[in-house]
C-alpha cells in the first residue's frame, strides 16, 4: 500500500521512536525523560500527522511494557506511572502536534481560496470588458455595415445614371468597389473581436423603423413599409431587436439581392410583435456586388434570442424571407450565476482540509481518553490476576508463630508474593529475608491494599506484621 509503508528514513518515524524510548526510560528511570518524550511526540505530529506510524510505535511500546512485566512481576507497581507517562508524554504531545499541522494546513487552504477568488474576480472583470468589446463591435457591424452596404447601393446605381460623364462614372464605380471592400474588412475585423452577450445591449436613442425603411429607399433601394396593428407599449429590448432585424434583412438584400423589391411587414399583436422583410428575386441584369458570410444571420438569431423570440429565415417564392417573432414579455431565463458578493461552494481541497482538521481536533481528545481508559483497564486487570495468586487467609496468618521452620509455613503461604515490597521497616541482621503477601484482592473492603510481613532468619521465621495502607 503505497504511501502507509513505514520508511525508517522518514523523519517523523525516528522521532516517533526517540519518543516512544523517552516515554519507557521515564517510567522507569527519570521523569524528566518525559520533556524529551514530549518535544519528540509533538514533532512527529507535526512533521507528518500520520496516524499509523505513531500507532505501531505505541503498539511496540505496550507490548514491549507487558512483556517486562510478566517477565519481572515487581515492575507492575510502574503501570500507573507507565499509563500517565504513556498518554500525558506521548499521546496528548502527539495529538497536539497533529491538530496544529491541521490547522495550519486549513489555513494554506483558506489562502488558497482567497486567492483564486481574486484570480476568479480578476477573470470575470477581463470577462466583462470582453463582453463589452464585443458589443461595441456589433454595433459596429450593424451600423457601419448598414451604411457602408447603402453607400455601394447609392454608387451602383449613381454609375447607371443617364447623361453621367465618363469620369464620373469611373468614380462612382471606383466608390463602389471601395466600399464593398470596406464592408468586407469590417466583417472580418468584427469577426475577430465579436462574441456572445449575456444580454442583449441597450436599445438605441432611434430604433423606428420608418426611418430605417425611408433612409433605404433614399439609397436608391426598391422597399416599402406595412405596420398592421396598434402598437401599444412594447419593451425597448422588443423595439431594439426589431430595429436589427429590419436593418440586416434589407442590408442583405442590398448587398446579395440588388435590383430586387423588398417588403417590410410590422404586425403588432396584444403581448407580441412580429417583424418579416421578404424581398422579390432579383432581376436577371442585376448583379451581386457583396458576398456576405453568414455572420449577420447568426448574430441577429442570438439577439432575438435574447429578447425571448425566435428567428426564421431562408428562401421563399424565388427570394428570401426573414421573420422574427417577438414577445413583449419574454419568458424566464436560467438562472445566472451567482454574484461575486454571493457565498460560492468550497473547492474540493477546502473541504477537505475542514475535514482533516475535524478530525483532528476529535482525535485529540478521543485518543488520549481511550488510551486512559484501556491501558488503565488492562493493568486493574493485570494487576488482579496477578494479586489473586499472592492472597494469604488470614486464618493462616493467625496460626503462624515466630520459631517456625520455613518448610512448615510454606504448607499455607500462597504461590507467589507481592510483586512490589511494602514501605516498611525490616528487621536487621545477617541472613534476615522478608517476604510479602496480599490481605484481600477486594478494592471495596477495609484491608484493600493491606499486606502481610514475614521475615526469616536462616530459614526460621522470627518477624511477622501486619503493613496497613
Amino acid at each position: 500500500m503505497r504511501g502507509t509503508t513505514v520508511n525508517r528514513r522518514d523523519p517523523a518515524v525516528v522521532l516517533a521512536a526517540v519518543a516512544v524510548a523517552a516515554t519507557g526510560l521515564s517510567a522507569v528511570t527519570s521523569l524528566w525523560w518525559a520533556v524529551v518524550a514530549a518535544a519528540a511526540a509533538f514533532s512527529a505530529g507535526h512533521r507528518s500527522g500520520r496516524t499509523r506510524t505513531m500507532a505501531v510505535a505505541v503498539s511496540v511500546l505496550v507490548v514491549a511494557a507487558a512483556t517486562a512485566v510478566v517477565t519481572v512481576p515487581a515492575l507492575l507497581a510502574l503501570g500507573g506511572v507507565f499509563v500517565a507517562t504513556v498518554v500525558g508524554a506521548l499521546l496528548l504531545p502527539w495529538c497536539a502536534g497533529r491538530v496544529l499541522r491541521q490547522y495550519q494546513e486549513l489555513v494554506r487552504a483558506g489562502w488558497s481560496r482567497a486567492e483564486q477568488l481574486e484570480r476568479e474576480q480578476r477573470l470575470i472583470a477581463e470577462q466583462a470588458r470582453l463582453r463589452e468589446r464585443a458589443r461595441i463591435a456589433q454595433d459596429m457591424h450593424d451600423a457601419l455595415g448598414h451604411d457602408l452596404s447603402l453607400i455601394a447601393l447609392s454608387a451602383g446605381a449613381l454609375k447607371l445614371a443617364p447623361g453621367l460623364p465618363e469620369r464620373h462614372r469611373a468614380a462612382a464605380d471606383d466608390l463602389r468597389v471601395r466600399a464593398a471592400g470596406a464592408v468586407e474588412r469590417l466583417a472580418e475585423v468584427i469577426g475577430i473581436l465579436r462574441e456572445d452577450a449575456e444580454a442583449a445591449p441597450a436599445a438605441p436613442a432611434d430604433f423606428a423603423i420608418g426611418p430605417l425603411v425611408e433612409g433605404a429607399a433614399a439609397s436608391g433601394l426598391d422597399v416599402t413599409l406595412r405596420v398592421e396593428g396598434a402598437p401599444a407599449e412594447v419593451p425597448g429590448v422588443v423595439e431594439r431587436a426589431a430595429h436589427r432585424v429590419v436593418q440586416e434583412a434589407l442590408t442583405n438584400v442590398a448587398k446579395h439581392a440588388p435590383g430586387s423589391r423588398a417588403t417590410v411587414r410590422v404586425v403588432h399583436a396584444p403581448g407580441r410583435t412580429t417583424v418579416s422583410v421578404r424581398n422579390t428575386a432579383p432581376r436577371p441584369a442585376a448583379v451581386a456586388t457583396l458576398s456576405g458570410g453568414g455572420r449577420g444571420l447568426i448574430g441577429l438569431d442570438e439577439r432575438v434570442r435574447l429578447a425571448g423570440g425566435s428567428l426564421s429565415h431562408g428562401p421563399r417564392d424565388g427570394g428570401f424571407a426573414v421573420t422574427a417573432g417577438l414577445p413583449h414579455v419574454p419568458p424566464p431565463r436560467p438562472p445566472s450565476p451567482p454574484a461575486s458578493g454571493a457565498p460560492a461552494a468550497l473547492p474540493p481541497e477546502h473541504r477537505r482540509a475542514r475535514r482533516r482538521a475535524g478530525r483532528a481536533l476529535v482525535a485529540a481528545v478521543v485518543v488520549p481518553l481511550a488510551a486512559t481508559v484501556a491501558l488503565s483497564a488492562a493493568l486493574v486487570t493485570w494487576a488482579s490476576l496477578t494479586l489473586s495468586h499472592t492472597v494469604l487467609d488470614p486464618a493462616a496468618y493467625a496460626a503462624l508463630r515466630v520459631g517456625q521452620n520455613r518448610a512448615e509455613v510454606a504448607a499455607v503461604l500462597p504461590e507467589r508474593q507481592l510483586p512490589y515490597r511494602p514501605r516498611a521497616a525490616e528487621p536487621k541482621g545477617p541472613g534476615v529475608r522478608c517476604e510479602y503477601y496480599a490481605v484481600t484482592t477486594d478494592r471495596f473492603v477495609d484491608a484493600a491494599g493491606d499486606a502481610y510481613q514475614l521475615c526469616f532468619r536462616h530459614g526460621t521465621l522470627v518477624a511477622l506484621a501486619v503493613l496497613r495502607e
